[in-house]
């Protein structure tokens, strides 16, 4: 608390001025104010935070990422993919914390808005009655001023008409100032009595103004605190979702340092291999000496065809039943 700053601080020299007053409520309804910004910053934040979350989790489980992927890798995108849905649902977590704090800053509002509310009624009917005094006193004494003047005008009419001749007209002058006397004396009762009225009125509307300076000035430091811890606990969520983010991604990064491309290729290997022999070359083979194209037992199937020198021509040999002659064929032209 600091004090009684606002009741030392806060007064005027003109009895119907409520500059201080109105100065200290102008203050009060700027804090409240911005403590109703900070609400709606809360509640559209919270919105973003939903948002995020939802339309992350949306990606984690609809949208394929490495979906053929096998062995450690393939663990490693599974980790991956249920962490981001861990924090999705935890932004989505956060959002509702944050409305949450919302309604406890709107709560808070309300709360100061009723308390404040009484100081407020109390404040305008002392501004009321003590401005209502104040017309009735000033009214009072106009009409004090205005009864002295005309006492001082009945006793300048006797003095000059002390040497008349016409008794009965004298005597209408000093009924007139006996009355004017009588019209004084009440009117300064009269305004004797309002003047203290407005004394009493004015020491009751200081106390309320200080006893309101008082409410209102602990009001301010407590919606300050309000509102400084409010802050203070908003970025502390925050940084709790960051480090329960970086807590899964932590997960995936454990997961990652397990993965063994060794493994992997050896998986994949193992689970997909086909065969270690691969296919023989294909062999010539002459169309009229078939047994001739065998491959002799003991040797390597097929010689390098890159390395294999040009084929033989045929040559026209009688006593070879593998080779006929050309002069055997004859070609017929129709």
């Amino acid at each position: 608390m600091t004090g009684s700053l606002f009741k030392a601080n806060f007064w005027s020299t003109d009895i119907l001025s409520t500059v201080g007053y109105d100065s200290i409520i102008q203050h009060l309804n700027n804090g409240r104010k911005n403590c109703k910004e900070f609400e709606e910053f809360l509640k559209e934040r919270a919105a973003i935070e939903e948002k995020y979350g939802k339309d992350l989790l949306s990606l984690s489980r609809k949208k394929p990422c490495g979906q053929s992927e096998i062995n450690t890798l393939k663990r490693a995108l599974e980790v991956f993919k249920q962490q981001v849905d861990n924090v999705a649902q935890c932004h989505i977590q956060l959002a509702q914390t944050l409305r949450d704090e919302a309604r406890k800053m709107e709560e808070f509002r309300e709360k100061q808005k009723q308390q404040r509310k009484k100081t407020e009624i109390v404040m305008d009917a002392a501004h009321k009655q003590r401005n209502l005094q104040f017309k009735k006193t000033m009214d009072a004494k106009k009409n004090y001023e205005q009864k002295c003047r005309d006492k001082d005008e009945a006793e300048q009419a006797v003095h000059r008409n002390a040497n008349m001749a016409n008794q009965k007209q004298q005597e209408k002058l000093f009924v007139k100032l006996a009355t004017s006397k009588t019209a004084v004396e009440d009117s300064d009762k009269a305004y004797m009595l309002h003047i203290n009225t407005l004394d009493k009125i004015r020491e009751e509307w200081q106390s309320e103004h200080i006893k309101a300076c008082e409410v209102l000035e602990a009001q301010e430091c407590e919606r300050i605190n309000f509102f400084r811890n409010a802050l203070w606990v908003h970025m502390n969520q925050l940084s709790q979702q960051c480090v329960k983010s970086d807590e899964m991604y932590e997960q995936v990064r454990k997961t990652l340092e397990m993965c063994s491309i060794e493994k992997d290729i050896e998986y994949f290997v193992n689970q997909r291999k086909t065969g270690q022999v691969p296919p023989a070359p294909i062999m010539y083979e002459n169309f009229y000496c078939p047994q001739r194209n065998a491959v002799p037992s003991g040797k390597t199937a097929g010689p390098n065809l890159a390395r294999r020198g040009p084929l033989p021509v045929p040559k026209s040999v009688p006593d070879d039943p593998a080779y006929s002659l050309v002069d055997d064929y004859s070609l017929l032209y129709q």
